[in-house]
């Protein structure tokens, strides 16, 4: 099995979200998988400007001290990606959204085939908003999506109320389970010769012609 990049787009790096992803992680690597966790960090990510160089190059031109480019670099090494946010507003952090926008924008096509799953954090309400707003990088882009048994959501204001949170750290644990069964079948079809998904041409079509 390839490796599962987890993304912590939380500007606390031992917080909450942190604390979700531990629980993946741990449970990632008692089933024999490797993990990689990548904390976002506290500097500011600046959005895409649709600039659309990255199609020429499959490389994010903002070549600014975040990790965009980084990520690119490294993404054969992966069979998952885990984006996990703190709720904001009901949404995901802003870190969050400019990161995966810059890095779906400028390599989507290479995410085809991969698993995806988010993980969101919060005090009390918003998560399945912030949920739902991170599952659309991965459905976009050919992705499948691993699920759980019930929405990826922790819940407490501090890491020791979320290691209290006994459902959403099973939660956590089930979807590690998942996707670790996936990466698994996944590497059962390729040695079975069992080839991608071909695509035809990408059509563009605008609402107004």
């Amino acid at each position: 099995m390839k490796k599962v990049l987890l993304i912590n787009a939380s500007p606390h790096e031992s917080g909450c979200t942190f604390t979700a992803l531990d629980e993946i992680r741990a449970e990632l690597a008692k089933r024999g998988a490797e993990s990689d966790l990548l904390w976002l960090g506290v500097r500011p990510i600046a959005d895409c400007v649709a600039c659309r160089q990255c199609k020429e190059t499959g490389r994010c031109a903002l070549n600014y001290r975040d990790p965009v480019n980084e990520t690119i670099d490294r993404l054969d090494e992966y069979d998952a990606i885990v984006a996990g946010s703190p709720v904001y507003y009901s949404g995901p952090s802003g870190q969050a959204c400019a990161f995966l926008d810059r890095l779906f924008f400028s390599a989507g096509g290479r995410m085809a085939g991969k698993i995806g799953a988010s993980v969101v954090s919060c005090r009390r309400g918003g998560g399945t908003a912030a949920f739902e707003r991170l599952n659309q990088y991965f459905l976009m882009n050919n992705m499948v999506v691993a699920g759980s048994q019930y929405w990826n959501v922790v819940h407490g204001n501090t890491p020791d109320e979320v290691r209290q949170d006994a459902e959403g750290l099973q939660v956590m644990r089930s979807l590690a389970a998942n996707i670790v069964w996936l990466m698994k079948c996944f590497d059962a079809a390729r040695q079975a010769g069992i080839e991608s998904p071909q695509y035809e041409p990408r059509q563009r079509t605008n609402f107004i012609r």
